[in-house]
């Protein structure tokens, strides 16, 4: 065995050693920016490297006997180059691509892992849809819907595969590599939000689903979804929009280096961001958003580079919060209105983030990323009325002061043993949250403290490591085992009973997906995992660290296929088995032991190009979560999606007349395990329409664009109104959007070549 380790690292190095440098840059011939994630395939249609963000890729360690090389971007014309053309004689040339809208013609299957009409969401994606923040972003996960149930401040609830994700329990969310998750969180377990991200500047969004992937650890069970922000402005902006509901907001992103340059190696842009509205509520939101960036990336030799940035963030709003049906049925309000109009909150957060790329001589690649957060939350709100003091009411405070450290390495690496090619990724990522007065009290109009429910300091720190291998048997297949490993070491000092408990918990993930390409039109996939999500440390210390770190395992079968020239389809068949979890219940300062629950389900998604410029897609999600371990007529999961389908129909053009028409569907679900109360569900249509040219930009975005009344989120809660004798339990809602309008207007200036 160790004759075999030795032989193969002697082949690996002795293929390095022989390299040269060959160093190619792919940049927009626009504007000369490097265009990120390029795709280039050999001459069977099998994708060899991709670019990274400075549209960089070494060539150095390609095969002797590929002689043509096909490069690809959606929103770019493909280019087929012959390889003895190209002139490395200063070790580096360039490649400028012409940007095009793309037509579904042009794409074929030619990777198993980057086939990104379902994968990612670009920023033309973004621009065509009706968003108000970048957690309505989330929207075009296919199968992924949220609610927002607090005056537009506090973070949405989140829908997916069979999941209610409250706030981010099960799903993996990150920005820039920093995460957006917030453990032990005041509100609750996993808590995402996404508010400090400005829609304008999100260059892609990248997305999976289910435990598989190696680098995604904590909360990665339903899936994944990671952002990124833009490193350049191709020009500076300004933009204005205003709407119904005196709903204002403006926005502009500046150039401050100077971009005249042949090839812009490096870019420094701040972008600042204001968002006022009183809202749709009978009770003014007064909700208003403040946001700032400041990012720098740049190239500081052949083999490095640097991305530094600094945002800050801060919101403040008022808030209806969840009334319940006999409100509105007996007409004690209205369908906008509330019950405690003292509910609101404020929060802020403020990001340092650097990394640093390196390239080295062996084709490896090496990320180093060091990030910090200070974030501050306060939230009021009131569920149950007078059910606990029918005097003064029920009103909540949940409250925390969060400093955030991490630091993320990673090292990729491809070489070939014999004809099989592969490729190495391995990592460290240490995270470690501390949180200071983390705190639930009743109060009296938000000012008045009458009861201190818990009040502490949270100290958490998660060190993980993977490791994994991507191995190419063929052009055709290729099979992806890894494992990673989850270190929890959690502290929580209850400064009321004064009081110190600690505890440490590991957990290993084992993963191993298959992916087998039959040709340019057919691609099948075989994925299977085990992941996690961890537990609020104020449960992980009580248990001792037994089953704080319940498991997840999943499976997922599924294919990718060209049907025709213009029509995509992907489906797959998935299954994901939870183990028992020990939830703590932020609302109520307690903690809730849950079952096993199983989900199976079906994804199926679809894009046709109708005519040129006009896409129609489609993406319909069949879920079956169950509760284990119980009777059948009481294992229903709560306002778990059964249900959900989303497209519409986008036209696109470079100028001109652009804009789309999207759809929502939510099916019924059960709102309590016994399916005695539904949540039902709702149908809702947007619509947006731009008219672009060079300089500047004008439009109109339109959600719910047929102002149908419906009921964004739901609950079967338990309550007490004022003047009742006893608490009764029933649907809880907060209302959705109604016909809700606004213009916009971009004027882009400054000299760009």
């Amino acid at each position: 065995m160790r004759i075999y380790i030795a032989l193969l690292l002697i082949i690996y190095f002795t293929n390095n050693l022989k390299a040269q440098e060959s160093n190619l840059y792919i940049l927009d011939s626009v504007n000369n920016i490097p265009v990120p994630f390029v795709l280039v395939c050999n001459e069977q249609g099998a994708t060899i490297y991709t670019s990274d963000e400075n549209g960089y890729i070494d060539l150095s360690q390609i095969s002797k006997k590929t002689n043509t090389i096909s490069i690809s971007c959606i929103g770019f014309q493909t280019k087929k180059v012959l390889l003895h053309s190209l002139n490395f004689s200063n070790k580096s040339t360039s490649i400028y691509l012409k940007r095009k809208v793309v037509s579904l013609t042009e794409i074929t299957i030619n990777s198993a892992t980057n086939l990104n009409i379902f994968k990612s969401i670009n920023a033309l994606d973004i621009h065509l849809r009706p968003i108000n923040n970048s957690q309505e972003v989330l929207r075009m996960v296919p199968g992924l819907f949220i609610g927002q149930h607090a005056g537009g401040g506090k973070a949405e609830q989140l829908f997916l595969r069979g999941f209610d994700l409250d706030h981010g329990t099960d799903i993996n969310i990150s920005v820039d590599g920093m995460p957006v998750n917030m453990v032990s969180h005041a509100h609750g377990q996993g808590y995402a939000d996404l508010h400090f991200v400005i829609p304008e500047l999100i260059d892609k969004v990248n997305f999976n689903k289910g435990p598989y992937f190696v680098d995604k650890g904590n909360f990665t069970t339903a899936g994944f979804v990671e952002f990124r922000s833009k490193d350049y402005l191709e020009k500076n902006f300004v933009k204005v929009e205003t709407g119904q509901f005196n709903t204002f907001r403006g926005i502009v992103g500046i150039n401050l280096l100077d971009v005249n340059k042949n090839k812009r190696n490096q870019n420094l842009y701040f972008a600042g961001e204001g968002t006022y509205s009183r809202g749709y509520f009978d009770v003014s939101q007064q909700f208003n958003r403040f946001n700032g960036i400041l990012k720098y990336h740049g190239k500081l030799n052949n083999k490095n580079s640097l991305t530094a940035s600094i945002t800050a963030f801060t919101s403040k709003w008022n808030a209806s919060g969840q009334i319940p049906e006999r409100s509105v049925s007996e007409k004690l309000i209205g369908f906008f209105g509330a019950i405690d109009s003292n509910e609101g909150g404020k929060t802020s957060r403020y990001n340092m983030n650097v990394e640093m790329l390196t390239h080295i001589k062996n084709g490896g690649v090496i990320r180093n990323q060091l990030y910090y957060s200070k974030y501050y939350f306060e939230l009021y709100s009131n569920f149950t009325f007078f059910k606990e003091d029918s005097i003064n009411g029920d009103q909540i405070k949940q409250k925390e002061n969060r400093d955030i450290l991490g630091y993320n390495n990673s090292f990729v690496n491809e070489f070939y043993l014999g004809k099989i090619k592969i490729e190495s990724k391995m990592g460290v990522q240490i995270r470690n949250d501390i949180v200071n007065d983390v705190e639930l009290s009743r109060t009296i109009d938000r000012t008045l403290k009458t009861n201190e429910i818990n009040f502490g300091k949270v100290n958490e720190l998660n060190l993980g490591l993977y490791y994994s291998h991507k191995i190419s048997i063929s052009d055709k297949l290729d099979i992806s085992p890894g494992l990673r490993m989850d270190h929890f070491i959690n502290s929580y000092y209850n400064k009321i009973s004064d009081t110190f408990l600690s505890s440490n918990s590991t957990i290993f993930c084992p993963k191993i997906n298959f992916n087998y390409r039959i040709n340019e039109n057919i691609q099948l996939y075989f994925y299977n995992g085990r992941g996690f999500h961890s537990n609020d440390s104020r449960v992980a210390v009580n248990k001792n660290g037994k089953k704080v770190l319940p498991p997840a395992y999943g499976t997922d079968l599924g294919g990718i296929f060209k049907l025709g020239k213009k029509f995509f389809l992907q489906t797959a068949l998935w299954y994901l088995w939870l183990d028992q979890e020990f939830i703590y219940v932020g609302d109520e300062g307690v903690v809730e032991a849950g079952g096993q629950s199983r989900r199976f389900g079906l994804d199926i998604s679809m894009r046709y190009e109708l005519i040129k410029n006009l896409y129609v897609d489609i993406d319909m999600n069949f879920a079956d979560p169950k509760a284990i371990g119980v009777d059948n007529d009481k294992s229903y999961l709560p306002l778990a999606p059964i249900f959900t389908n989303i497209g519409g129909l986008t036209y696109r053009k470079k100028t001109g007349w652009n804009g789309s028409i999207r759809y929502r569907y939510m099916a019924n679900r059960p709102a309590n395990e016994s399916y005695t109360v539904i949540a039902f569900g709702y149908l809702i249509f947007d619509a947006a329409l731009n008219f672009t040219t060079k300089n500047w930009e004008a439009g109109i975005s339109i959600q719910n664009l047929f102002n149908t009344k419906w009921k964004e989120t739901q609950f079967e809660t338990e309550s007490r109104l004022k003047n009742e004798p006893k608490a009764v339990s029933e649907i809880h809602f907060t209302p959705g959007t109604p016909f809700f309008a606004k213009f916009n207007f971009i004027a882009y200036f400054g000299k760009v070549k």
